[in-house]
């Protein structure tokens, strides 16, 4: 288990490398450096997702920095040419906190981790996204955007070939749901 220390940086950082793996998502968080290698090692090849990514503690590292990334981004962020995307990242940004709150618990969900994702905005099913983003008529070039932006936060915290590529995959599954709103609103 790691602690609040792992992540400032005083403690194991074994334990946050592992952690900051996890963060898929949309929607990430500090600083973490070790050698991938390393903390692979630690990982037992039957550990789910979440444990190799490092519990939730190190998920909602990675999707903090990850969800401030997002806001710089030119393409998905505040100065996006979609009308509800630069609106959502210059009046909404109060509601940061929460959003950074589900996109936690959304990723812990599906990596396997011991939390329930409960929607705001419930799917076809509930871990679909596609009521959360429809009014954001977010494009698949936007998509992209922002999973460009994941995986820079993985990188940034030197997440290991493996589970990056796991925790992107997992964005990418959910691509038709978060731009549906786009495709419908080019039919009308």
């Amino acid at each position: 288990m790691t602690s609040h220390d792992d992540y400032t940086g005083n403690s194991n950082r074994r334990d946050v490398l592992i952690g900051a793996t996890a963060i898929a998502m949309l929607t990430g968080a500090s600083t973490v450096s070790l050698a991938p290698g390393e903390a692979l090692a630690q990982a037992s090849s039957s550990a789910s997702l979440y444990e190799r990514l490092g519990g939730i503690f190190a998920i909602a590292t990675v999707v903090n920095h990850f969800s401030d990334k997002i806001i710089d981004n030119p393409v998905a962020g505040r100065h996006s040419k979609n009308p509800a995307l630069r609106d959502w990242h210059t009046k909404s940004l109060g509601r940061l906190p929460g959003l950074k709150f589900m996109r936690t618990l959304w990723v812990a969900t599906v990596s396997g981790g011991p939390f329930n994702y409960t929607p705001t905005r419930p799917g076809a099913n509930v871990l679909d996204l596609e009521n959360a983003h429809k009014d954001l008529k977010i494009s698949p070039d936007e998509f992209d955007a922002v999973a460009g932006v994941l995986a820079a936060t993985l990188d940034h915290f030197k997440v290991p070939a493996r589970e990056k590529g796991e925790v992107l995959a997992a964005f990418a599954a959910h691509k038709n749901e978060v731009t549906q709103g786009w495709r419908q609103s080019r039919k009308t």
